[in-house]
């Protein structure tokens, strides 16, 4: 959730012309999801993770109770907002990559 909170906050950021704040905090939640992912074996773990992301974005997404919104209405945030559930998609939909054949019995 702290990535999801972090990345809604810094996704505006830019460096020149490059939206540096917006591929910081995509890379840091694709990261994080892939390691969750790829430490515990388990996509429930990494689903939940993600969730927990876009849980964060969308309770920042909306207006505070001064009228304030973090994320505006602009190419970034509209991207921001589609682009993490794709990321949260990819990594937890992604094949495993270590596993056992079923039909196979493993060694001693």
């Amino acid at each position: 959730m702290v990535y999801g909170s972090a990345g809604t906050i810094a996704h505006a950021f830019l460096l020149g012309p490059v939206p540096l704040g917006l591929v910081l905090a995509l890379l840091g939640c694709a990261a994080l999801l892939a390691s969750i992912r790829l430490l515990t074996g388990d996509r429930w773990a990494a689903l939940a993770a993600g969730l927990g992301m876009m849980t964060a974005a969308l309770v920042f997404s909306g207006a505070g109770p001064g009228g304030s919104v973090i994320v505006p209405q602009s190419i970034l945030g509209t991207v921001w907002t589609l682009a993490l559930p794709l990321v949260v998609a990819v990594v937890t939909g992604w094949p495993a990559r270590f596993g056992a054949d079923p039909g196979r019995a493993l060694p001693d």
